[in-house]
C-alpha cells in the first residue's frame, strides 16, 4: 500500500489502495536535505522564529536581508517570518544571531510548480432535486446516520453565528449544496505564506479535498444531493494545499492566523504539515517549523479557535512511536528512527483535537492511525468494503460528499472522518453561544459514545497487513480516544 501526501488523503473505499486526495522528524541516511536544493541554486523557504513584538520581527527582517534573504511573510503577532534565499548557508548565518530563537527550512525541494492530481471516486447516483425536498443521496449516508445526524436536525441545522474554516485545497463556491455557506469575506489563499483573498485564489484547483471536506460538515438541507452535520453554519475557505497535493508550514502558519483574526469558531485540518510526516525536536530544521506551527496554533486558540486534526492514515501508534519511511516526501524519502519527540503536525500539538476513522461496522479503520492520550475522539471516515460493508443501496464502504462541478463522489480516511467532528462541533457552538475551545472540546468528550478496545490484536482480513494493539480503558483508548463522536446527543444535552 503506498503512502499519501493528504490527509487530506483519500482511500478507495472498494479496495485497499490509498488514493491522493497530499502530506506529512531528523534527515535520515540518504535523506534529501534544505541544503541540497539550496546547493543547486534554487531558492528555498524558512520558518524564522524570533521574540513576538514588533521591534524584534523587524530586527529579524532587517538580519534576514543582511543574511542574502528576503521577507516572504511576517507575522510579528507569533514571532515568525518566512524568508526565502537560495543561499545554502543561509540558515547556519542567522543562527549566529541574538535575535533569532530558530531557523528551519520549510521544505527539502526547492520551490517550483507541482501538478499532482487528486483522485476520488464519482457517484453515479442521479443528484438533481427531490419532489418531496429530501436529499437525493441521503440514502447512501450512512455515515450521518451512524452518528445521529438525522436526530440531531430535529432540533438544530446549526447557526450561521458559527463558522468553520476548512484549511484544505480550496472549496468549489459556486456548488449546488455549498454556494450558500460559503463565505467569501473570510475565505483566502495562503499559498504564497500570506493571505490572497481574491475569489479565484481559494477556488480549487487541481484537488478535490477540500470540497469533499466542506460538504460532510455543511452541505445544505436544501433538497439536493447530500446533507451535512450542520448545514445551518457557515463555512471559510483557507487553501493551504498547493497544485503539488503539498501543505508546506508557511501555508498552515498563514491559516491558523488568518483563522484567528477572522474569529472562526473551529477549523478543519486534514492533513499533516509537509515535507516531514513527524518532525523532531533535535533537527534544527524541523524543531522551528514545528516551533513555528505550534505558534501559529497556539494563537488561533488565544483567538477563540478549536482546531481539529486527522490522526492520519498510516496504520501508526503514534504513542509509540518508531519509524518514518515516508519522509521528506518533497524529495527522496529514507527511513529513520523517531521517538516521542517527533510529532504529527498539527494533530500531535497542545489543544488540537486529533480524529481517528470507523467505518460503517464501527470499527477502527484499517488504515486509521491511533495511539492512547493521542486520539480524543473517532467518527466516520469510511473503510474497505470488504472489510465493513454498510446496509445502503450503493453499498460503498466510503464517505460520500461534494465534489467540484456540482458533482459527488466516495473517498475514505481520517480525512473524510475529521469534518464528522467538526460539524458536530459546530453544533455545539451553535447551541452553547460564547463558549470557548476548552468548553467547546469538553462537550464533544462528554457526548461521544464510548467504544471498547476489541479482543486482543486488531486483524483486518486476518492477513496482519493492518493489525494494530488497542490500549486504554472503554472511556479513554487508542482507537476512539474517548468514543465515536454523536450528533444527536451533542444537541441534546444542552435542551435538558
Amino acid at each position: 500500500m503506498s503512502v499519501p501526501r493528504i490527509r487530506r488523503s483519500a482511500l478507495l473505499a472498494a479496495g485497499l489502495a490509498l488514493v491522493t486526495a497530499g502530506a506529512l522528524a531528523g534527515p535520515a541516511a540518504g535523506a534529501a536535505t534544505a541544503a541540497t536544493a539550496s546547493a543547486t541554486g534554487q531558492p528555498m523557504n524558512y520558518v524564522v522564529n524570533t521574540k513576538a513584538n514588533h521591534g524584534q520581527t523587524k530586527k529579524a527582517e532587517r538580519e534576514i536581508q543582511a543574511a542574502g534573504g528576503s521577507v516572504v511573510a511576517s507575522y510579528e503577532q507569533i514571532g515568525v517570518v518566512i524568508a526565502r534565499s537560495n543561499d545554502p548557508g543561509f540558515a547556519a548565518k542567522l543562527r549566529q544571531s541574538k535575535t533569532i530563537d530558530s531557523v528551519g527550512a520549510s521544505r527539502t525541494a526547492g520551490i517550483q510548480a507541482g501538478g499532482m492530481e487528486t483522485t476520488v471516486e464519482v457517484s453515479d447516483v442521479p443528484t438533481g432535486a427531490t419532489a418531496d425536498g429530501s436529499e437525493p443521496l441521503w440514502a447512501n449516508q450512512w455515515d450521518m446516520r451512524q452518528i445521529g445526524v438525522d436526530q440531531a436536525h430535529k432540533t438544530t441545522l446549526g447557526s450561521r453565528d458559527v463558522v468553520v474554516g476548512v484549511l484544505d485545497s480550496g472549496i468549489d463556491a459556486t456548488h449546488e449544496d455549498l454556494a450558500a455557506n460559503v463565505d467569501p469575506a473570510l475565505s483566502a489563499s495562503c499559498l504564497s505564506g500570506s493571505p490572497d483573498t481574491n475569489w479565484k485564489s481559494w477556488q480549487p484547483t487541481t484537488s478535490t479535498h477540500g470540497t469533499h471536506v466542506a460538504g460532510t460538515i455543511a452541505a445544505a438541507k436544501n433538497g439536493k444531493g447530500i446533507e451535512g452535520v450542520a448545514p445551518g453554519v457557515r463555512l471559510a475557505a483557507v487553501k493551504v494545499v498547493d497544485d503539488g497535493g503539498f501543505i508546506y508550514p508557511e501555508y498552515a502558519i498563514c491559516g491558523f492566523v488568518w483563522a484567528a483574526e477572522h474569529h472562526f469558531t473551529i477549523t478543519n485540518n486534514s492533513y499533516y504539515v509537509d515535507p516531514w510526516m513527524f518532525n523532531c525536536a533535535g533537527d534544527p530544521d524541523q524543531g522551528a517549523v514545528s516551533e513555528a506551527v505550534r505558534r501559529a496554533v497556539d494563537y488561533s486558540r488565544r483567538g477563540g479557535v478549536l482546531n481539529v486534526a486527522a490522526a492520519g492514515n498510516e496504520n501508526i501508534d503514534l504513542a509509540h512511536k518508531t519509524v518514518d519511511v515516508s519522509s521528506p516526501d518533497d524529495t527522496t524519502p529514507g527511513g529513520r528512527p523517531i521517538d516521542a519527540s517527533c510529532l504529527d503536525l498539527p494533530a500531535e500539538l497542545p489543544g488540537v483535537i486529533a480524529v481517528s476513522a470507523i467505518g460503517a461496522k464501527g470499527d477502527k479503520s484499517y488504515y486509521s492511525s491511533y495511539g492512547l492520550n493521542k486520539v480524543a475522539v473517532a467518527a466516520p471516515g469510511g473503510d474497505a468494503t470488504v472489510f465493513q460493508t454498510p446496509d445502503t443501496p450503493d453499498r460503498r464502504g466510503g464517505i460520500l460528499s461534494t465534489l467540484p462541478g456540482n458533482k459527488y463522489g466516495y473517498s475514505s480516511g481520517t480525512s473524510m472522518a475529521t469534518p464528522h467532528v467538526a460539524g458536530v462541533l459546530a453544533l455545539l457552538a451553535s447551541s452553547h453561544p460564547g463558549a470557548g475551545p476548552e468548553k467547546l472540546r469538553s462537550l464533544l468528550v462528554k457526548q461521544a459514545d464510548p467504544h471498547a478496545c476489541p479482543a486482543g490484536v486488531f486483524n483486518p482480513g486476518g492477513t496482519g497487513a493492518y493489525k494494530a494493539t488497542c490500549e486504554g480503558t472503554d472511556a479513554n483508548n487508542g482507537f476512539y480516544g474517548a468514543g465515536v463522536v454523536n450528533a444527536a446527543k451533542a444537541v441534546d444535552a444542552w435542551r435538558n
